[in-house]
């Protein structure tokens, strides 16, 4: 994440909420301690004193082990929902519209002085937010999406006095805003199928993508990339729980060359799974565990918590969903993979943090087992928030945290971290190495929101055809401890989005990288983006920025060997932004 301020640490966190009554059971399901489940007939006040001790518990717990959902059943609500750090807000309804919070859900960063730039691992979907003095506040950093929410309001971006400083990173997808949105002080931004009634400000990188109310194309003043319509994507599976008490995992259907919401005009289109065709996975069990019920036929929904796995998980069914609540943190403690899906149609990996906890993962998450000439167009398998984690919470390592070897994968939301900051111990140059962070090798693979940041080789590697990206935000690894350590042959640095040189079709829109060499030893790298000269090569809207002072270094070139440097001396925000329309080699 961009840096502003400097780098804080958090681990501090206050006492934890009280659970009466062990393990919550709804509708015949355990769902565990760490799902909160609440009706209208618990009134406010025992909800909202529910809701607090879970905030105060997680407002700064940036690197600890709680996790948590809340969630709501239909109905209305007279609350106020402050999001902490793993903590997932859910409504159980068939429409965003089923749940009501006449309050706020509210991310803010006033644990961090009004500084927004930690705001990670936290998510909102599937329910309606109804502030009473009209604005709703979402001041996040990477991994903390709004999903199929209606904002029955004004919606702002950045934090609020005081401090009013910087958050970094959002997403927002197959959501209405009423009123207008603000982004402030939000330095870029994702919107994809939305519905706004206005939108105002800009800062470096913001994209729109089927969304209707949209600022027009200008970018590079201001930097608006608007891409008119969706051209395929599914929404991210989600819970409900219907009339009779029993809960089911509803999952969207396939659109193609889409505008607006799935939900504007009725029910969305899609399927519904019961959860009873479900595992319910809780902290403690291991991977032998999840793979028979995966073997038998079972999908499988992680409620929250921390499951340390000596293997991978094996996806090899068609359609299976995958599904973490409360951002379910998935843990390699024996140099060994996450999940492996197969190279089958419909899958789902939804809603999990992957994490390396031991030296060397040689990948953390792959999709296929090598080059395939299969397709899988008309029903592709899809990543939804699936957040990579390097370093941070403890020291580890991976090669390639992402690997997609199938075509037509549709990759949503993803942040993939080699952590620039952390606990003692945690982080440094060779204390959480990691090569790569997405490298895709199938054709016709499409990303939105894809953010790679820190890693200490190419950070996106993109060898397959027809790939397209919506939305890509990068920073360089802030801890090259010296030019020699961070060459390869004659090149300073490594770019951070190289498509392979074999590629003869590959577009994208609307990117940022970013330098901040934090240990002043003038570090450079001789490009950004790293492209084959082709005319079927394509990045529209793309921009550099360096972070650094003097003595830091920076980013001698945008594209290849086109575009100014933006290096040491010019201050925080020196930016260069490259080509209203197209800019290639």
């Amino acid at each position: 994440m961009p840096l502003v301020g400097g780098i804080s640490t958090g681990s501090a966190f206050a006492a934890q909420p009280e659970h009466r009554g062990g393990p919550q059971h709804h509708g015949g399901a355990d769902l565990g301690p760490n799902v909160l489940v609440f009706d209208p007939s618990m009134g406010d006040a025992a909800i909202q004193a529910r809701l607090d001790a879970v905030f105060a518990t997680q407002q700064s717990n940036q690197f600890g082990t709680e996790r948590y959902a809340l969630a709501f059943k239909p109905g209305t609500y007279h609350v106020d929902v402050n999001v902490g750090f793993y903590t997932h807000v859910l409504g159980l309804g068939d429409s965003p519209d089923d749940v009501v919070i006449n309050g706020h859900v509210t991310v803010d960063a006033q644990w961090l002085d009004g500084n927004g730039t930690q705001n990670f691992w936290r998510a909102a979907e599937n329910l309606s937010i109804a502030p009473p003095d009209g604005l709703e506040r979402w001041a996040v950093a990477q991994a903390g999406p709004m999903r199929r929410v209606h904002v029955k309001g004004d919606m702002t971006l950045w934090p609020s006095p005081p401090g009013n400083q910087w958050s970094s990173g959002g997403f927002l997808a197959d959501s209405v805003v009423d009123g207008q949105v603000e982004s402030g002080s939000q330095q870029q931004w994702l919107s994809r199928n939305d519905t706004f009634g206005s939108w105002t400000g800009s800062n470096w990188n913001m994209v729109f993508v089927g969304t209707q109310g949209a600022p027009a194309q200008s970018f590079p003043t201001p930097p608006f990339t608007t891409v008119d319509r969706t051209p395929t994507v599914r929404e991210k599976p989600f819970l409900t729980v219907d009339r009779h008490g029993a809960y089911h995992v509803f999952v969207p259907a396939l659109r193609g060359d889409s505008t607006g919401t799935t939900w504007a005009h009725g029910p969305a289109r899609g399927h519904s799974i019961p959860l009873s065709d479900f595992h319910v996975a809780t902290p403690g069990e291991s991977a032998a565990d999840l793979n028979r019920a995966l073997a038998g036929g079972r999908h499988l929904l992680f409620t929250p918590g921390v499951y340390p796995l000596s293997a991978p998980l094996k996806v090899d069914r068609p359609g299976t969903v995958v599904l973490g609540l409360g951002l379910a943190t998935l843990r390699a403690t024996h140099g060994n993979s996450l999940v492996e899906v197969a190279d089958v149609g419909g899958a789902t990996v939804a809603g999990v943090l992957l994490e390396a906890a031991s030296a060397h993962s040689p990948l953390l998450l792959r999709v296929g087992h090598g080059r395939s000439r299969v397709r899988h167009a008309a029903d592709p398998t899809a990543l939804f928030d699936v957040y990579a984690r390097i370093g941070g919470a403890l020291s580890g390592g991976a090669g390639v945290s992402v690997q997609v070897d199938s075509n037509d994968v549709i990759c949503d939301n993803l942040w993939l971290w080699r952590a620039d900051h952390g606990l003692d111990g945690s982080v440094g140059w060779s204390v959480n190495p990691a090569d790569t962070g997405f490298l895709v090798n199938g054709d016709h693979v499409t990303a939105y929101a894809l953010a790679v940041e820190h890693y200490q080789k190419y950070e996106v590697v993109w060898n397959g055809n027809h790939g397209r990206t919506y939305f890509f935000q990068n920073e360089h690894p802030y801890d090259v401890p010296t030019q020699s350590a961070w060459v390869h042959g004659g090149t300073n640095g490594y770019a951070a989005y190289k498509v392979g040189d074999a590629v003869t079709d590959h577009h994208a829109w609307g990117l940022g990288s970013y330098c901040f060499f934090d240990l002043e030893a003038n570090i450079y790298t001789d490009r950004a983006y790293e492209v084959p000269d082709t005319p079927g090569v394509v990045f529209t809207d793309l921009m550099t920025v360096c972070l650094n002072d003097a003595a830091g270094g920076g980013i001698l070139h945008c594209i290849n060997s086109s575009g100014d440097p933006v290096e040491n001396g010019f201050g925080t925000y020196n930016m260069k932004r490259y080509a209203n329309g197209v800019a290639t080699v």
